[in-house]
């Protein structure tokens, strides 16, 4: 699958985070803010596919927001708060620019949201993806 095989790409790049430390500089900073923004730009899209794959047909025209709660509700996801949260944290890219804002995301990154990839990945591996 195509989504998924773009989700496991851009999982793989974003471990890179952990590479940088603080203080970041403005490339290393936007950058790292990219890397999360691709990543979860393609889990979403990932679940999509599968779900829609698998017959959800209300996956087909699904915003982020109601694809997290539709695979949360058929158990893809654990931890819906978590995923909404990282929803928030996308939303909030396009103020990277303010510096206390990326670094929040780059924070929850490190700390949340690539464990939170991390199981995603582990899920679909198990149960999803053939």
């Amino acid at each position: 699958m195509k989504k998924y095989d773009n989700f496991i790409s851009a999982l793989i790049n974003l471990k890179d985070i952990y590479d940088y430390e603080e203080p970041y500089n403005t490339v290393v900073l936007t950058g790292l803010v990219g890397l999360y923004e691709i990543c979860f730009e393609q889990s979403w899209k990932a679940m999509k596919e599968i779900l829609s794959f698998n017959g959800f047909e209300e996956s087909q025209t699904g915003s982020p927001r109601q694809i997290l709660k539709l695979a949360y509700s058929v158990g893809m996801i654990k931890d819906q708060e978590k995923w909404l949260a990282a929803l928030v944290s996308r939303n909030n890219v396009s103020h990277a620019y303010n510096k206390l804002i990326a670094q929040d995301i780059i924070k929850a990154t490190k700390d949340v949201y690539y464990s939170m990839f991390i199981e995603l990945k582990e899920e679909l591996a198990q149960k999803w993806v053939e």
